[in-house]
């Protein structure tokens, strides 16, 4: 077993990308004033960049009102987990050529409804971490026969 100072690895930025990269979905978080928002949103990762569709609603009002970011995507297995933030700003594709372009990316709502609006999260950082999971270490530095 790891010693519990491995337990948590700092991840690089390619590290973090890579791990975006092979996901769908994710967790955007919004503020306007002194509330928060976090809604799920299925994405793609375009060069190094978070695309995902939505339509006409809170989401998007409140990314016009503030376009700072947070985008959050995580995996838990039985031996290991991780977690990536993207802080960044969002940016309503408004170009007919930005539009075709992440059309041609496969990007479709996971429900029914139908989602016109492309947002890119163009980051200013990322960050991430991965855990090895396992029992909880002694909490009191006596170890028990």
């Amino acid at each position: 077993m790891s010693d519990h100072h491995d337990a948590v690895t700092a991840l690089d930025d390619d590290q973090c990308w890579e791990r975006v990269r092979g996901h769908q979905l994710g967790r955007l978080v919004t503020r306007v004033g002194d509330v928060l928002d976090i809604f799920p949103v299925n994405f793609v990762e375009d060069d190094r960049t978070v695309l995902f569709r939505t339509a006409e609603g809170s989401k998007l009002f409140e990314l016009t009102v503030n376009d700072e970011v947070l985008f959050e995507v995580d995996d838990v297995t039985a031996d290991d987990a991780w977690s990536v933030v993207v802080r960044g700003r969002a940016q309503r594709l408004d170009t007919s050529a930005e539009v075709e372009r992440a059309d041609g990316l496969g990007l479709t709502p996971w429900i029914p409804t139908l989602k016109y609006v492309y947002v890119r999260i163009v980051p200013h950082a990322i960050s991430g971490r991965a855990f090895l999971r396992g029992p909880e270490p002694d909490r009191y530095g006596v170890a028990s026969d």
